[in-house]
Order: C-alpha cells, then sequence, then structure tokens
C-alpha cells in the first residue's frame, strides 16, 4: 500500500476529530475508542476465510452485533459490549480492561463504525496498519490539553538509539515504563530490516521477545493495539506488558536490551484519600535490597532498576534528565556504581525542544552490564553534544533521524572500540576547535565533583556573535524550555523545605 493511500487513511480515520471534540470528546478518548472498534474489526476478519480462526469473542458481542444496529440501540448494546469483553482473558480482556463508552452521540459512533468497516485491515501489511496508529498516536501526543506527550518519545530519537544498540534475532527486549511501544517497534522494524529470518525467529519476535509494565491503563491499551497492529503478540496470547509498578521489586527475569524513556519528573508518588476524604500525595521511597541507593527520585531509581533487569551480557540505552547526571547524595552513589558495576560507555547530550514534554533537559546514557569485578568497567566515556547551538522546535524544525546519523556514525556501532574523536575547523566565533565528539578517561570522570557526567565544552554562539541570534520562536521556546526546568527545580526545593 503507498504512502498516499496510508496518509488517506489516517486523514479519513481523523476526519472525525473536530465534530467529536466539538461534543466533548477528545483527542486520546476517540483513540481509545478507535482501540476498541479496530480490534474488534481485525478479529472479525480473522474469523473470516482464508484464517478461519476460531476467537474468543462471543458472537453477542462481536464486530457484525454493532453493524446492524443505530440510535438508542447500538449506544446501548457498545456499553454492553465494552463491559462483557473486559472481563476476557489474554490481550482481548487487556485491550478492554477499564473499557467505557466516550462517543455519546450513537449517530456519530455509528458513521465511525461504517468508516472501519469499509476498509480491510488485515490484507495491509503490519507496517502500514502500524504505521497509520503511530501517525494517530504522534498526532494526540502533539495535543497539549490531552497530555499524552509524556508518554510519547520523539520517533528519531528512538530509531538512532536501537540502531547504535543493533538488537539482534532471538534476544529479549524490555522496557519498564513504555508508553505507547515505540521502542518496541523500532526494534521490531530494526529486526525484519535487518535480518533474513527464519519460522523460529519470527515466531521468537513475535511472541517472546518484547516485555514491557505501563502502570496508565489507556496509555497500556494502546501499546497493546499498537504492537499488535504491527504483529506482535496474539489476540490469544499472554499479555506482555505488565499494569504493575516496575519499580516496585526487582525483577523476575532478566533481558539482554533495554530501551527505555522513563517519565519525566523526579519524585516517585501516589495518590491517596485521608481521612476527611482529601486527596494527598505520598513519595515513595522504594525499598529495595538491590538498590544502591534508596531515594524517592523515581529516575535515579529507574537507572538502578534497569541496571538490575539486565543480564551480565546486557545493553541498555536510556533516556535521562540532567539531574541524574549531576545531582549530589543518591545521585552521586548510583553515577559510581554504574561506573564500576557496567561500562557505561556513552552519553548523547539532547537539545531542548524535541520532547512533547516541555522543560526537559535530557541525555541518552548507554551501558553494557557486566560480571562482578573489583576494578571498575568503565575505562572511558565517550560524550556527543548535540545541545550546544543546536536549535528544535516541534513545528517548525522536528527532530529528524539524518539529525543523529552523525552521531550514529560516530558511536560506531559495528565496533564501538574503534572511534575517534572529532573536531572542527577554528571558529573565532565558537572560541574552539573541539568537534561534538569527545572522549573522557575513568579517572578525569571520578576526579570531578560529584563524580558529575554533566559534560560540556562548546561554546555557546549566540552569547558570542549577537548579530547571529536565532529565530525568535526559537529563542522564546528555549526561554520557555529554561522556565520550565527551573520552576521543575523549585518545585523540587519546596517539596525538600516543606519536608515532603
Amino acid at each position: 500500500m503507498s504512502n498516499n493511500n496510508t496518509s488517506s487513511i489516517v486523514s479519513k480515520v481523523w476526519s472525525f476529530c473536530n465534530p467529536l471534540r466539538d461534543v466533548g470528546v477528545g483527542y486520546g478518548d476517540y483513540l481509545e475508542q478507535l482501540t476498541y472498534l479496530l480490534f474488534l474489526k481485525m478479529a472479525d476478519e480473522y474469523s473470516k476465510p482464508p484464517h478461519n480462526r476460531i476467537l474468543p469473542i462471543p458472537k453477542d458481542y462481536n464486530w457484525e452485533s454493532l453493524c446492524n444496529k443505530k440510535g438508542a440501540e447500538l449506544e446501548t448494546h457498545y456499553a454492553t459490549l465494552l463491559r462483557e469483553l473486559s472481563t476476557a482473558k489474554g490481550i482481548l480482556g487487556q485491550i478492554f480492561t477499564k473499557s467505557q463508552n466516550k462517543i455519546q452521540d450513537p449517530a456519530m459512533l455509528a458513521k465511525i463504525i461504517d468508516m472501519i468497516d469499509s476498509e480491510q485491515w488485515l490484507v495491509m501489511g503490519a507496517d502500514v496498519k502500524g504505521d497509520i496508529y503511530e501517525r494517530l498516536l504522534e498526532q494526540n501526543a502533539q495535543d497539549v490539553k490531552s497530555g499524552a506527550g509524556q508518554y510519547f518519545t520523539p520517533r528519531p530519537l528512538i530509531r538512532a538509539m536501537v540502531e547504535c544498540i543493533q538488537p539482534q534475532p532471538m534476544k529479549t527486549i524490555a522496557d519498564p515504563a513504555c508508553g505507547t511501544g515505540g521502542f518496541f517497534l523500532a526494534a521490531y522494524d530494526y529486526l525484519v530490516s535487518n535480518n533474513k529470518l527464519d519460522k523460529e525467529q519470527n515466531k521468537f519476535i513475535k511472541l517472546e521477545t518484547f516485555y514491557g509494565n505501563e502502570i496508565v491503563a489507556g496509555t497500556r491499551r494502546l501499546a497493546l493495539m499498537n504492537l499488535f497492529l504491527h504483529n506482535i503478540g496474539d489476540i490469544e496470547s499472554d499479555n506482555f506488558i505488565s499494569p504493575a509498578d516496575a519499580l516496585i521489586a526487582a525483577s523476575p527475569t532478566t533481558y539482554d536490551y533495554v530501551l527505555a524513556n522513563p517519565p519525566f519528573g523526579k519524585k516517585s508518588s501516589q495518590t491517596f484519600t485521608n481521612e476527611e476524604g482529601e486527596l494527598e500525595k505520598d513519595d515513595l521511597t522504594y525499598n529495595r535490597q538491590d538498590f544502591w541507593a534508596t531515594t524517592s527520585n523515581k529516575q535515579l531509581n529507574f537507572v538502578q532498576h534497569i541496571r538490575s533487569m539486565l543480564k551480565t551480557t546486557g545493553m541498555a540505552a536510556v533516556v535521562v534528565p540532567d539531574n541524574v547526571l549531576f545531582e549530589g547524595g543518591a545521585g552521586e552513589t548510583v553515577r559510581k556504581k554504574l561506573l564500576a558495576t557496567t561500562d557505561l560507555h556513552t552519553i548523547l547530550r539532547l537539545p531542548t525542544g524535541i520532547f512533547y514534554a516541555q522543560g526537559v533537559k535530557a541525555n541518552v546514557i548507554f551501558f553494557d552490564n557486566k560480571p562482578a569485578s573489583k576494578d571498575p568497567w568503565t575505562k572511558e566515556i565517550w560524550v556527543y553534544d548535540y545541545r550546544t547551538n543546536i536549535h528544535h522546535t516541534l513545528k517548525k524544525n522536528p527532530l529528524k533521524l539524518e539529525d543523529l546519523k552523525d552521531f550514529i556514525e560516530c558511536y560506531n556501532p559495528s565496533n564501538r572500540h574503534l572511534r575517534k574523536e572529532t573536531y572542527s575547523p577554528f571558529d573565532s566565533a565558537q572560541g574552539s576547535p573541539e568537534g561534538r565528539w569527545r572522549m573522557f578517561k575513568y579517572d578525569e570522570i571520578i576526579a570531578r565533583d560529584k563524580t558529575s557526567l554533566d559534560i560540556s565544552w562548546l561554546k555557546d554562539k549566540s552569547l558570542a556573535d549577537l548579530d547571529n541570534l536565532p529565530d525568535p520562536d526559537v529563542l522564546a521556546n528555549d526561554i520557555i524550555e529554561n522556565l520550565e526546568a527551573g520552576l521543575e527545580s523549585f518545585r523540587e526545593i519546596m517539596l525538600a523545605l516543606n519536608g515532603k
């Protein structure tokens, strides 16, 4: 199927958004209803020739039961269907967990059902179905009001991380905060594109490669559907995305790869109702025997947890905010332990303006787990500065995979032990000949204050050359990002002062 046809289906599916928003149905709610209906339509196609599969969907609540009803009868039946299917086993029940009808206008619901019924979804390739759904997820992430952006990592960044890690067939891949499943899908695409897979390898990819956690029910549902549309998992297969908080306990299994962008925001908290019936937040400090430091800093807990999830030969690529690289106390403890027990070989410094959640200054850390040793495993850290003098915005100049090609080449995935620092021609405005790619020895790192990994060396050109300032909208975006990051820091200080 051509890109044009894919785009036309996306346009058709998305054309209902504005009328629905006028009656109070947001992007996220619409996408959720689409998930239920798409799943039922595809199950219906599986039950017919040439597939002829017997599926665990009662006849009273299958796709055809929806197609021949209109008006109040359709609305009542749809609500009953959602409730009944939420009790099913396997991925079917997981897709419909806590499902509710958010489209109160039965005429609009009938139109959406007709639109989905007009397409044959199984004849589309997995890449086409998946691409359609991914585009919808991205449009949902762009909707500020939905708040979905916090669960959506920019796909070019994910692809770059996967190209550096180069996952291999017959190995397991985990993400303890998987959002809508972006890392799984990029890894799946890489495995399929770069290998001639036999029957056993294809089966392993479909049913045994991917494992994740996602505690937000609606986001987890979208992830399950996203994977299903990419031909990962099956209607009758066990669910491989757990609703449990990954940080509560050590993973019962270790994995070959962990690719993750844990949620931004430093505190882990749970909400409960006090005696007066008011909602309160209680910071979570995970008392795990396998953690190096006990802290309520969610990011540091995820870093510790991810290290514990890896096999001794396992590899990880993790998006972390700046505070993980420089924070003292527990942060220093975690960094020293990470340098000692793993080979933390690469840091990619990311620019602002690429994430849907604002106020984020982030990096990607790459580390390989190792067996116990009396000497530190990290000998040198390579840092790529893709932040200084780089300006991205979500709409006018979004991050593209092409932007990270130089980093991937410097990373040298085929043999990362054959790396060379890069140098730029001397630039008087920049005041330094160094390029974006530099190596720092373990002894240099450990001697830094608090073993800080927040390393930069390039000069900001806009500070030295007022004639070459970025566009006003880029400057404005940078100011917003810095203010958001500053506000987040102040919130943390206030919480600490108040003893919360």
